[in-house]
């Protein structure tokens, strides 16, 4: 269950808008993941990283090595931001 949820995490963020360059707080990535799941769900969130990777697959890796990287500072972290 764990796996699931971190994988939507992951598409989610990889979909979103955020960039690397932005350097974003860790309020900005969990926006853009509940933002991306609310706007385009499971199915679609998993269908944009699958058009990236098909139309993109060099970029894609790269993004998705970013999200990777974000997600695990976000989880280190602990429980949620304060808002």
């Amino acid at each position: 269950m764990i796996n699931t949820v971190k994988d939507l995490a992951a598409e989610a963020l990889f979909v979103s808008c955020l960039q690397p360059s932005e350097d974003p707080s860790r309020t900005a990535v969990e926006e853009a993941i509940t933002s991306m799941i609310l706007l385009y769900g499971s199915d679609g969130c998993a269908a944009g990283v699958a058009t990236e990777f098909g139309d993109h697959p060099d970029v894609a890796v790269r993004r998705m090595r970013w999200v990777q990287t974000e997600l695990a500072e976000v989880v280190t972290m602990g429980a949620p931001a304060m808002r």
